[in-house]
């Protein structure tokens, strides 16, 4: 008997038959493409359809090869097939509930590929009509609330989530998705909570209900209330909270991981690992930048709780047993994910023994060492579009981190010592730090380091001076914190005083550059503000009073600098162009910086001088410093201790604006075939009469 090959909805014989014969269901698709109502001639037509195995592909391809006119004169039929495809899902039957769902995705894809230039209200008139549109949704809204909350199968729970995600990304910008207002009004804001709450369904769906439920938080944010918003600023389930934590956890860990394996692949055999490679035709350059797609969709939701929840702060702080205390399977695991991890759910039994080995002398890791570790690497290289937007909402994270106070307590809490390995990037003059060497320490210790680290490495011609704005302004806001509550840290201070003199002696180069496209007094003025902050309030926030000489020493030590930041700004506010008064207020606020060099330079002088002594040691400068604090007078400069809170609607809108957009498309654009097939579903099913 002739083989049979089946090919987008078409079945033929291998053999030279006359015509290709049709599946059922693509013959049953073709009807409803008529004018004519398709149950005339069958009454069981519905019945039956939602019985036959979908044809996506088809279905979708049917819709593309539609005009706007031919759509409409078939409008009916879609309409009908919307309502039906509704019906279904209360069915007890699984198998039709599973063709509804997929159906209703290849639906609403393909109406609106169709509609792109039209309006929302088209597309929903052209799904189910204007009249039959409010009941019609809240039916849908609700069948997929009861299939998420169900105790039922996982398959469907997963189903459900895809479609959902595929009526929130078919428009590029969510806003004007107009579908979305029933989503509103129909909310499934407490199904979404309750697969996080569940260790099940949070290892099963938890990655999609996360990023479904920050898309919702996106909707038309700025110009109405949005209950997606208020509810998720009051959830204070413990359960629930740590649920969505472990979820962006697991994700971000699968980030570092992959990007850990491929640095190691990188400095052990980058050549050979190549050439093994099937089908290679060129040999990249062996310098090249490690690249793993960064996961912006985890990120933003891992903001919108911080910036949204309170309470959300409790759990950046909390252990992860799930993760790194299950055993590892003995069996290898596929590493590289079918489609890019900026938009998949990272596999969860690769998860669950993820974390711990990227610190093998740290016991416990949480929310907070993942994000950090990850915004190391995300924030290495951000000539990237994708890893500057990731970049730039890794340090906004920080931001509303470093401004709240409950987050302050932990992240300065002496009994809450961590061994944080963050990636740094390499760079010729600084050998690659030994991992294991890494003291334990509070988490506010990484949180500056990783600030420093961004410092120190990104004076380029390519200047990120709005990352650079935010870096200081972290700092900044820690340090407000520390004076406040008087926390005495023992941290390498040195290190962060010598990168912003390094700081300002970039912005001095390369002046005439970063002039004709940013405002470098800005940065500069809150480079000498954290200084005045050190002077000012230093004796009641430094560890020991020697670390306030070593400020002193530092100061004195590369007083050429700021001598020369004094005369560029001098220069420039003495004219009258443009950078006047931003170049006017660094002068003023170089007042005591210039009077500590001024009073202690020639006391060095002198002492050097009466003891014969050419080039004075460190701790000669410091005895000299010591003995003369008495004469020196400084200026009380006020507002140093104080800040400009975080506000994303004034400021951040367009930048949210954005990367919502470039999330919706890639989760749009992943929602793909693949994602969607059902061989699996099926045989689940194949069993239920």
């Amino acid at each position: 008997m002739a083989q049979t090959e089946k090919k987008g909805g078409l079945l033929r014989k291998s053999s030279a038959s006359k015509k290709p014969l049709k599946e059922k269901v693509v013959l049953m698709y073709d009807e409803i493409f008529t004018t004519e109502d398709p149950s005339k001639c069958n009454p069981r037509f519905w019945e039956e359809l939602f019985l036959m195995k979908v044809n996506l592909e088809y279905l979708e391809g049917k819709l593309e090869v539609l005009d706007g006119e031919e759509l409409m004169k078939i409008k009916d039929n879609i309409n009908c097939l919307f309502q039906h495809c509704i019906q279904a899902l209360g069915e007890e039957h699984p198998i039709r509930v599973v063709n509804a769902l997929q159906t209703l995705c290849a639906l609403i894809r393909g109406v609106h590929q169709k509609n792109k230039s039209t309006s929302g209200f088209d597309i929903i008139n052209m799904l189910v009509g204007f009249d039959k549109a409010e009941l019609c949704m809240k039916n849908l809204m609700e069948s997929l609330d009861s299939l998420l909350c169900a105790e039922g199968s996982e398959s469907l729970k997963s189903l459900c989530l895809k479609l959902l995600l595929c009526l929130v990304t078919v428009t590029d910008n969510i806003s004007q998705n107009t579908i979305l207002e029933y989503v509103m009004i129909n909310s499934i804001f407490e199904a979404i909570l309750q697969i996080l709450s569940s260790p099940l369904s949070r290892r099963e769906h938890g990655y999609d209900a996360v990023v479904l439920l920050a898309l919702l938080v996106n909707y038309r944010k700025y110009e109405s209330v949005n209950p997606y918003i208020v509810k998720l600023s009051i959830v204070d389930d413990e359960a629930t909270l740590n649920g969505m934590g472990l979820v962006i956890a697991q994700a971000l860990s699968e980030y570092n991981r992959q990007y850990k394996d491929k640095e190691e692949e990188h400095q052990t055999g980058f050549f050979s690992a190549l050439t093994n490679m099937v089908g290679s035709m060129f040999i990249a350059d062996a310098d090249e930048k490690i690249s793993v797609q960064t996961n912006e969709a985890i990120l933003l939701a891992l903001y919108e709780a911080v910036h949204l929840n309170r309470n959300f702060i409790t759990v950046l702080a909390q252990s992860h047993p799930e993760m790194g205390l299950m055993t590892t399977p003995t069996s290898p695991i596929p590493m590289t994910p079918v489609t890019p991890l900026g938009t998949t759910p990272p596999s969860s039994d690769v998860i669950s023994s993820a974390e711990l080995p990227l610190d093998a002398d740290v016991q416990t890791s949480n929310l907070l060492i993942t994000f950090l570790k990850y915004s190391s690497i995300v924030m290495q290289d951000t000539k990237d579009e994708h890893r500057l937007h990731s970049g730039k909402l890794c340090l906004i994270i920080l931001t509303c981190i470093a401004e709240d106070q409950y987050a302050n307590a932990f992240l300065h809490d002496d009994n809450m010592n961590f061994r944080v390995n963050l990636h740094r990037m390499p760079m010729r003059h600084r050998k690659k730090a030994a991992d294991k060497n890494l003291p334990c320490r509070p988490l506010v210790c990484a949180v500056l380091d990783l600030m420093v680290e961004f410092i120190v490495t990104h004076m380029m011609k390519e200047f990120p001076m709005d990352l650079y704005v935010r870096c200081i302004q972290i700092v900044h806001k820690l340090l407000c914190y520390q004076k406040k509550c008087r926390v005495r840290l023992h941290y390498t201070w040195r290190e962060l005083w010598s990168a912003l003199i390094n700081l300002l002696k970039f912005l001095m180069s390369n002046e005439t550059v970063l002039l004709a496209k940013h405002n470098i007094f800005t940065l500069a003025l809150m480079v000498v503000n954290l200084f005045n902050m050190f002077i000012t309030y230093g004796d009641t926030f430094l560890p020991t009073p020697s670390s306030y000489d070593e400020l002193y020493y530092e100061i004195i030590r590369m007083h050429q600098n700021f001598d020369n930041l004094y005369s560029m700004v001098l220069r420039l506010s003495t004219n009258a162009g443009q950078w006047k008064e931003p170049a006017s207020k660094v002068t003023h606020a170089l007042v005591n910086i210039r009077a500590i060099i001024n009073h202690f330079n020639p006391k060095i002088e002198s002492y050097a001088a009466v003891n014969h002594i050419s080039q004075l040691s460190e701790d000669q400068v410091l005895e000299v410093v010591r003995s003369n604090y008495d004469t020196l007078t400084l200026k009380l400069q006020d507002g140093l201790d104080q800040y400009e809170r975080y506000s994303e609607q004034h400021k951040e809108a367009a930048f949210f604006k954005e990367l919502v957009r470039s999330i919706s498309i890639n989760v749009r654009k992943n929602l793909a075939f693949n994602t969607l097939s059902q061989e699996l579903l099926l045989k689940e099913f194949s069993t239920i009469s």
